[in-house]
Order: C-alpha cells, then sequence, then structure tokens
C-alpha cells in the first residue's frame, strides 16, 4: 500500500505525467513550494511542467505573480501572488514573532529598536524597490549609525524575515549577476508588490483553514490531517476542523493507522508503478517529502533509508520509492549527480535515473553524468 500512496501522489503532485502546463501552475497547483535554494527549487517547479524551462519561473519572479518569500513553515517558498497574503494572515502569532523574538530575546535589541531598523527598510524599498540585502545592510549602517555594529548579517536576515511575516516587505524582482550564478534575492514593499491585507477574525480564520485544508490536500493528496498540521503549521485540532469543513468533496481510506484524505474525484493510478517518467531527481525538500511529515515514509516502502538527519541534499527516486541520496555538482559543461545508494539498484532503476537526468541537464543546457557511489 505504501508504493501505491506513493505512486498517486507523484501524479497529484505532477510529477508523473499528466504534468502541469507551466510554473505559475505548479505553484498555484501545490500552493507553496519550498524554496531555500533557489535553483534547486526552479527544478522542483519545472520538472513538474510539460516542457521545463528556467524562463517560465524566472518571469513570474520577476513580474510578481509568483512570490519567494517566508511563509508556512517559517522557510523560503514560492507562492502565487494572489494566495500569499491568505496564507500569511493564517500563521500563528507564535511562528510569525519568531524572528523578531530572536532578535529581542537572543540578540539583545528593544522592540523599539527593531521597530526603527524595520522602518528604515521599509521607507528605502518603498522609495528604491528591489533592493538586495547586502543594500539594504548598508543603508540600515548608514541610517542607524549607533546600531550599525550589532546589526549583522544575522541581524539583517532576521529583521527581513519578521517584515516579510508581518507583510510589510516581499521578495522584489531578482537581479541577474550572470557567471551562471544564481540571480540575487532582492526586497520590495508590501503594498507594490501584493498590496491586499486580510485580517481574519474568528469565523474567517475557519474559512481560511478550511480552503488551505482543501488545496493541500487537491496537491498533495491522499495525506493525513497530520501532514496538513504539519505543512501549514497549524494545531492539530484545526487541521482536522478544515479537513470536516471540506469533507463532503473529501473521500478517505485507512492504512497503517492512519486515515489518508483526497478529492473525491481523484483517483489512485492504475498500478503502482505505472507513472512516467519513472525517475526523479530532486532535493529533499522537494513537496513529495518535505510536504508530509506523518506519512513521509511511504518513499521507503522497504524501510532502508535512513531515518536521522538528512545524509545528502539531493535524492533519487524511481516509482516512488527514494533508492538513492544524491549530490548536485555543476560546471560550465556538466551536470553531476553523484549518488549514495541506499540498497543496490536494479538495471530499471539506474535506466530511469540516467532518464531523469537526461531530463535535468536539458532544462540547464549541461550534459548529465551520473555516478553511482560502490
Amino acid at each position: 500500500m505504501d508504493r501505491a500512496i506513493a505512486s498517486w501522489r507523484l501524479r497529484t503532485q505532477h510529477l508523473s505525467e499528466p504534468h502541469a502546463a507551466s510554473a505559475g501552475d505548479v505553484v498555484r497547483h501545490l500552493l507553496g513550494v519550498q524554496a531555500e535554494n533557489p535553483s534547486q527549487s526552479a527544478w522542483a517547479v519545472a520538472t513538474r511542467t510539460q516542457a521545463p524551462d528556467p524562463a517560465d519561473l524566472a518571469s513570474l519572479l520577476a513580474s510578481g505573480d509568483v512570490l519567494r518569500t517566508h511563509v508556512l513553515r517559517s522557510t523560503w517558498h514560492y507562492v502565487a501572488r494572489d494566495d500569499l497574503d491568505e496564507l500569511l494572515a493564517l500563521m500563528s502569532p507564535r511562528l510569525r514573532d519568531l524572528p523578531g523574538g530572536q532578535l529581542r530575546r537572543d540578540l539583545g535589541f528593544t522592540a523599539g529598536e527593531v521597530e526603527r531598523l524595520g522602518a528604515v527598510v521599509v521607507e528605502t524599498v518603498k522609495d528604491a524597490p528591489h533592493r538586495t540585502r547586502d543594500e539594504l545592510a548598508q543603508t540600515l549602517h548608514a541610517q542607524a549609525p549607533d546600531l550599525a555594529e550589532r546589526t549583522t548579517g544575522r541581524v539583517v536576515g532576521l529583521l527581513l524575515a519578521h517584515l516579510e511575516m508581518h507583510r510589510r516587505i516581499c521578495s522584489g524582482a531578482p537581479r541577474e549577476v550572470g557567471g551562471g550564478k544564481d540571480p540575487e534575492h532582492t526586497y520590495a514593499a508590501w503594498e507594490d508588490r501584493v498590496g491586499s491585507r486580510v485580517e481574519l477574525d474568528e469565523d474567517g480564520l475557519d474559512e481560511a483553514v478550511a480552503r488551505l485544508a482543501w488545496r493541500y490536500l487537491v496537491g498533495h493528496g491522499p495525506a493525513t490531517a497530520k501532514d496538513v498540521a504539519y505543512w501549514a503549521t497549524l494545531t492539530p485540532r484545526q487541521a482536522k476542523r478544515g479537513i470536516a469543513a471540506v469533507q463532503d468533496r473529501l473521500s478517505s481510506f485507512e492504512h497503517d493507522e492512519r486515515t489518508f484524505w483526497h478529492p473525491a474525484e481523484h483517483e489512485p493510478p492504475p498500478a503502482p508503478t505505472a507513472g512516467k517518467p519513472a525517475g526523479n531527481l530532486l532535493q529533499v525538500l522537494d513537496e513529495t517529502y518535505r510536504g508530509y511529515q506523518d506519512s513521509r515514509w511511504v518513499l521507503d516502502a522497504d524501510g532502508v533509508v535512513p531515518r536521522g538527519r538528512e545524509a545528502a541534499i539531493g535524492m533519487a527516486l524511481v516509482d516512488g520509492q527514494l533508492v538513492a541520496g544524491m549530490k548536485r555538482t555543476l560546471d560550465a559543461e556538466q551536470v553531476r549527480f553523484d549518488l549514495t545508494p541506499h540498497r543496490p539498484l536494479s538495471a530499471h532503476e539506474v535506466s530511469a535515473i540516467e532518464e531523469a537526468a537526461e531530463r535535468y541537464g536539458a532544462y540547464l543546457g549541461r550534459t548529465p553524468v551520473v555516478r553511482v557511489a560502490g
């Protein structure tokens, strides 16, 4: 059953056919795509599309139709502009205050000092949008010289996340730097890139949680209530209430002492190994892995993957099963995938991984090389 659920999720998430038409469709479908590493998270979006093209997501980030910002588990995510306001309004006060709390409790800034520094950032990006973190740090040092020595890189990072989660700034257009490097992340004023600012009362909060539960299950199902709670940092009670509110549109089944939910119209694939492409090369932050917590390990039906801290930043999947850790290395001509298998790989698995590498290499415009340890 684990294999069937994993295969089903590949199709739900567009990692197997049918792929989505565009990067925008992927981001809206998944609602949020974890995006700490810009290059590898861009592939997480592109690999789910019919014709992977770096310019697809890049154009959305430039226009602001998709924003890369701190939300959900207070980590970087790609989110469609139309969805971001409500997602941030849903964040619990405790989660929203994490960066500000670190500035005050751990680093000794007063609430007044945090507000003063924040006001400098907000006014700067209003007057001159699309500023990089380094540029904003320089402005902070110039305009708050008495705090300059304490305003370290860590402080600037926490301050920017604090302002993002309080809907005062958000991501600006990425700035190209050339040389094969990732574009630089920039910041702009919330009102200029998003504009709306919804405030949720108790009834509005319940309705928003129900919408979130539905959207999550459309993009990630089958999944459990605990998966919903983890993904959106909801309380278990909120997640259950959200699912209950849309239960008339859902179906469920029992497996491994868990209840799995999915939209009623979503049928399982005809067979656990029927999906194409069979192989996927992904970062461990990918939604097919990090998008779940309670039922993540349907990706490892045989129990061969270590359950401790991730030993690799990437992974190779074949037929929905995690078969190897992966490290991606780029140079001017090649993209190399170094694999550390969790068990001996079959000829079918090696072939599926090589096909995945060809697709990834074509997207990057580089020749793919697969190396299998041992």
